[in-house]
């Protein structure tokens, strides 16, 4: 049986004990493992592995012994409770010994997990899965997750309570971020909110998600659009100290005011501009990115881009002008820029 979409949610979070087989097959290597993860542990319980009652096989090892995998389905392990045997990194190669396998799988017996990098729709091994009504073959892309999974992720690190504008945020870092990296950021909020009764802010996921650029650098940037010219002077001195190369700054400043700028052209306005960015930004920043786009007029923002740009050729040039001397000039000009 094949399964997609809903019903292949659905299963995973809740699978049939009475399937014989499942089979997990995609290009994402780290996607597969985790939708593998939560299948195990569905079926087997969080404290099945502790209790010996998954066993691990390699494909490489059972083709050097074909029958480790009738053992693993048929032995009976020292703690009562349902089985596992998870065969990984299986191939068309496999096939016929897996169809072996589910053609003698009896009520009782360990189920039968089987992973696989992408498999086309004539695989021999897709097709024993998708064709036999007790097993159930599911493809793993590379499709954002629903809502539904996001919550499910939350709800398992214990998290319950989320804003609507927090599970906003969540919902376009799930889109931006692996899915590994996605359930460790989740990971993280878990631990920074343990204790809190309050429901998670936007200001909470800004606390753990990932930086996409250095703190200093972010903040010399929004220094330098908010037009606070008497603070520039003391970051800027430090991030000189921190050996921040002056390219970088054009580069963070460039990226820094194309963002103002696509979010000021936007259709919908500036805040329609920020909710559809990639990657996404979060909490005060897109606060403060929200305040400096309605801030600055679009003629005021194409000048300054223009400036940058020309600064970044002035840095790359073969001009002996002290590069630090150019970028601060730069920068602290438009810091005095007006807005309007």
């Amino acid at each position: 049986m094949k399964l997609a979409g809903a019903a292949a949610a659905r299963f995973l979070a809740r699978p049939d004990a009475d399937r014989a087989g499942v089979l997990l097959h995609g290009a994402d290597a780290m996607r597969v493992a985790l939708k593998r993860q939560d299948l195990v542990a569905a079926l087997i319980g969080p404290e099945g592995e502790a209790e010996m009652r998954l066993a691990r096989i390699a494909a490489a090892d059972l083709r050097k012994d074909p029958a480790a995998l009738q053992d693993a389905i048929r032995a009976q392990g020292f703690f009562p409770g349902p089985r596992v045997a998870f065969v990984e990194d299986a191939g068309d190669a496999l096939a016929p010994l897996l169809a072996t396998a589910l053609a003698d799988w009896r009520r009782g017996d360990a189920a039968l997990v089987v992973t696989a990098a992408a498999l086309g729709a004539r695989s021999p091994l897709r097709k024993l899965f998708e064709e036999r009504a007790d097993s159930v073959a599911i493809g793993i892309y590379d499709d954002p997750p629903s809502r539904d999974e996001i919550l499910s992720v939350l709800a398992a690190a214990g998290l319950t309570r989320v804003g609507p504008a927090a599970e906003a945020d969540l919902v376009a870092l799930a889109t931006a971020l692996d899915p590994g990296d996605f359930r460790q950021t989740v990971e993280k909020l878990a631990l920074y909110m343990f204790g809190e009764t309050a429901a998670v802010t936007p200001a909470d996921i800004a606390a753990c998600a990932p930086a996409t650029i250095e703190a200093e650098v972010d903040d010399l940037m929004d220094i330098v659009a908010d037009g606070r010219s008497a603070e520039f002077g003391a970051m800027m001195q430090r991030i000189s100290g921190q050996g921040v190369a002056p390219v970088t700054l054009a580069i963070a400043a460039m990226r820094h005011f194309r963002m103002l700028y696509s979010a000021k052209a936007a259709p919908g306005g500036p805040a329609s501009g920020l909710a559809r960015m990639r990657p996404p930004v979060f909490g005060p920043r897109k606060d403060r990115l929200l305040r400096q786009a309605q801030a600055w007029s679009a003629p005021r923002l194409e000048e300054a881009l223009r400036h940058l740009l020309e600064t970044d050729l002035a840095l790359r040039s073969s001009s002996r002008a002290p590069a630090a001397a150019v970028i601060e000039r730069a920068l602290l000009r438009l810091a005095r820029m007006p807005h309007a």
